[in-house]
């Protein structure tokens, strides 16, 4: 291929002194000019090795056919010296200036290419959906827009390896995994197997090999980023996706249950009036299962409230009515909803104290579900005490009981919902849901709870509500 386009050259300088020498007189100067021209011509179409080629012809061409003595490789007048090494010098130039200008033209025009294709495989992958989806059709897309033989890619969230056909089969999993944790392009043009890191900063996604027609590496740089980019948009768009799924299954779930209960409650309202009018009349062997039927109506009612306070928690639909009430007051109000049982709850919370920024009425629930707690789980002679201080910006109520206490391993999830402990899950009547929903109420409060326990010394659970007006003094 290479081989006629030297004699192509030649010829064309031949060409160029026959003409000018048999059939169009002409001076030194045309002559020289319009080999200038086949020689700019040549390595403009060839390149600069057929240009040098027939730069040395034209020279010497030039110097036989043009320049004193005429017929001869030699050159009497001086001047026509100066003419010859000004042509000489002035040939090489300009297929230097050719070749040069020639390649960056190539470049150009390879790296136009190049960015029309890296276009082409963002506009495939970002139609793809999953970020699975994004690895696994990776393979198939580059191959097609770069023209390699084959590609393969490690996918590293999902540990899985995508390959495109038989041929990249040359790259192992144990390399691409390794190359993952590379920072660095490594290409083998022997091989024809380029393999490169898939990152988005500093996180590592994978890795990608091609087989093959390989790009250059600052190309191969590149697809790998865009393929991070891709699997990153990916990730975001599922993540996007699940959040807004299980936001409108939070939201069905919350009216659903919001209904299911008001419905409960609704027949419940019925049972509990006609039970409290018969109890008043009742003869002595029907007042014991009045009595039971009261109960029940009483704790189904319990467990139907519960489920709305916690569906409306999770729905983020628990809507305060926050005003600056005292501490004090809170506590008076949850005690006063509890069963006179004669148990002994002593209340240690100073006047002094600033008041609280707090919806009043969940926040005695609060203070109830944790008094009635305490009361359940602690012998019936053992006081139950609340307390409230004041640590900065916060006022701190505390529930202590004598109970048993919570085991180590237990207390990390003794606010999960459903949870119960493991010796009182069966020998003690509940839902699971009264210290979730406590927690559900602190935190929109901007408040935290916790428990202190140790095993035989009992527990002590406290909550945090923010001070009226946020001061620290």
């Amino acid at each position: 291929m290479r081989a006629w386009r030297f004699a192509a050259a030649l010829l064309l300088v031949a060409a160029v002194l026959a003409v000018y020498h048999w059939v169009i007189a002409v001076n030194t100067v045309t002559a020289a000019l319009t080999l200038l021209l086949a020689i700019l011509f040549i390595s403009t179409m060839w390149g600069l090795a057929e240009a040098t080629v027939a730069c040395v012809a034209a020279v010497l061409g030039f110097n036989y056919f043009f320049l004193e003595p005429i017929g001869k490789l030699t050159i009497q007048d001086p001047q026509n010296i100066v003419a010859f090494v000004a042509f000489l010098i002035t040939a090489v130039t300009a297929s230097q200036l050719s070749e040069y200008a020639r390649r960056r033209t190539a470049e150009a025009e390879a790296r136009r290419l190049d960015v029309e294709r890296l276009y082409a495989l963002v506009q495939t992958m970002m139609l793809r959906g999953s970020a699975r989806n994004t690895a696994s059709e990776f393979v198939q897309d580059v191959t097609k827009v770069f023209g390699c033989s084959a590609a393969a890619f490690y996918y590293r969230p999902g540990s899985e390896v995508f390959r495109s056909g038989p041929e990249s089969g040359a790259v192992t999993d144990a390399e691409l995994r390794a190359a993952a944790e590379a920072s660095d392009v490594s290409a083998d043009r022997v091989r024809g197997i380029a393999i490169a890191p898939v990152r988005l900063g500093v996180r590592s996604l994978g890795s990608m090999a091609l087989i093959g027609g390989l790009p250059s590496e600052q190309m191969l740089q590149a697809i790998g980023n865009l393929a991070a980019i891709a699997l990153e948009r990916a990730r975001a768009f599922d993540e996007a996706s699940r959040s807004e799924s299980a936001r409108q299954g939070e939201a069905l779930k919350s009216a659903l249950l919001d209904s299911l209960a008001h419905d409960i409650k609704t027949p419940l309202t019925s049972i509990k009036a006609a039970v409290t009018s018969l109890l008043g009349a009742a003869e002595a062997n029907q007042r014991e299962l009045l009595v039971i039927i009261d109960e029940e109506a009483d704790r189904l009612n319990r467990l139907a409230a519960e489920v709305v306070a916690m569906a409306r928690i999770e729905a983020g639909k628990l809507h305060l009515d926050k005003r600056p009430v005292a501490a004090a007051e809170i506590v008076s109000t949850a005690l006063s909803a509890l069963p006179a049982d004669g148990r002994m709850v002593t209340v240690n919370v100073p006047p002094v104290l600033p008041l609280v920024d707090a919806d009043s009425e969940f926040a005695a629930q609060v203070v109830k579900q944790l008094v009635e707690n305490a009361l359940k789980y602690s012998p019936a002679s053992s006081p139950v005490a609340i307390s409230a201080e004041r640590r900065n910006a916060k006022i701190v109520i505390g529930v202590a009981d004598h109970g048993p206490g919570i085991d180590e391993n237990e207390r990390a999830r003794i606010f999960d919902k459903f949870f119960r402990g493991r010796r009182h899950r069966f020998d003690t009547k509940g839902t699971g849901m009264g210290l979730a929903i406590a927690k559900g109420i602190v935190e929109a409060h901007g408040g935290r709870i916790w428990v202190e326990s140790e095993p035989g010394e009992g527990s002590i659970f406290y909550f945090t509500l923010p001070v009226a007006g946020g001061s620290e003094n």
